[in-house]
C-alpha cells in the first residue's frame, strides 16, 4: 500500500473534512496501540491517511500519546510524507494568535517519553542526523501550498517542546525565549525524531492558539480564546493540504 500523504491532527483537528471513500484501519504495532484507528481516504485522486494525535475525543494528554505506535502505524500503512498539525503558543512578536507557521528547528524540553525505536531489546541503535529536524523539501512544499491557497504562513522558527499538559510559567517562557524558541507546544517531540528514524519526510504546520505566558499583550491565558483561535486557524488546514496534494 502507498500513501501520498499522512496527516497527524493535533488539538482541534480530530477528523479531516473532505476525505472520500473513507476506511478506518486499526493497526497493531510492536509498541502498543496508536492513538486510534487510522482513517484512510482520498482527497481528489490522492490517497491520504489521517490520525488524531490525542484520540478522536481528545482523551490523550501530550505526555500519554504513544508516539512510537502512531509513527510506526502510519509508516506500516505506506506513509512516506507526514504533516504534523500542532497547536502552539506564540513567543516571537510575529507569531501571535491565529498565525500559521512552518518551523524549521526544535528544542526538546520533554522528559520520560519513549523517544526512539532503538529503545527496545535487540533493536539496532541508530544515530540519525537531526541537525535539521524537519524535511526541507516538505517544508518548502507546505509553504508553497499555503501561498497557492492564499494563506499566510510564517517560514521558519524554533518550536520548543514542553512536557504538558499544564501550560508554562512566565519564567519558563522567558527561559525558552532566551534559548531561541519562537513557539511553544507539547507534541512536537518525539514525533519529529521518530519520523526521522523511520526515514519519513516530516514537517510541522503550527497553529498559534494563544500568546505564551508573558508574551504579547495577554496578561492571562483564556481557554475559550484558545479554542476560538484554534477553530479559526484549523479551518485553514484543509485548503493548504489540498494545495499540497494538487501538485
Amino acid at each position: 500500500m502507498s500513501l501520498d500523504l499522512a496527516i497527524i491532527g493535533g488539538t482541534g483537528l480530530y477528523n479531516f473534512p473532505g476525505l472520500e471513500n473513507v476506511e478506518k484501519r486499526a493497526v497493531d504495532t510492536p509498541f502498543g496501540a496508536p492513538s486510534g484507528a487510522v482513517v484512510l481516504g482520498k482527497l481528489g485522486d490522492k490517497r491520504v491517511a489521517f490520525l488524531a494525535r490525542h484520540g478522536e475525543n481528545h482523551s490523550l494528554a501530550p505526555h500519554r500519546v504513544n508516539y512510537r505506535a502512531n509513527l510506526w502505524a502510519l509508516h506500516h500503512l505506506g506513509a512516506r510524507r507526514i504533516v504534523g498539525v500542532n497547536a502552539v503558543g506564540g513567543i516571537r512578536a510575529d507569531m501571535g494568535p491565529r498565525v500559521l507557521a512552518v518551523p524549521d528547528q526544535i528544542i526538546d524540553y520533554t522528559h520520560g517519553r519513549f523517544d526512539s525505536f532503538c529503545d527496545v531489546a535487540g533493536a539496532k541503535v541508530e544515530h540519525v542526523d537531526f541537525s535539521e529536524p524537519y524535511s526541507a523539501d516538505l517544508r518548502a512544499a507546505l509553504l508553497a501550498a499555503a501561498r497557492r491557497a492564499g494563506i499566510v504562513a510564517v517560514d521558519g522558527g524554533c518550536y520548543g517542546a514542553t512536557q504538558g499538559p499544564r501550560l508554562e510559567t512566565r519564567a519558563e517562557i522567558a527561559r525558552m525565549r532566551h534559548d531561541g524558541c519562537d513557539l511553544v507546544g507539547m507534541t512536537g517531540m518525539p514525533e519529529a525524531a521518530l519520523a526521522r528514524e523511520l526515514g519519513i519526510n516530516y514537517a510541522c504546520l503550527a497553529l498559534v492558539a494563544n500568546w505564551a505566558a508573558g508574551c504579547g499583550d495577554a496578561t492571562t491565558i483564556s481557554l475559550p480564546e484558545i479554542f476560538a483561535n484554534l477553530e479559526a486557524t484549523t479551518s485553514q488546514v484543509p485548503p493548504i493540504i489540498a494545495a499540497l496534494l494538487a501538485v
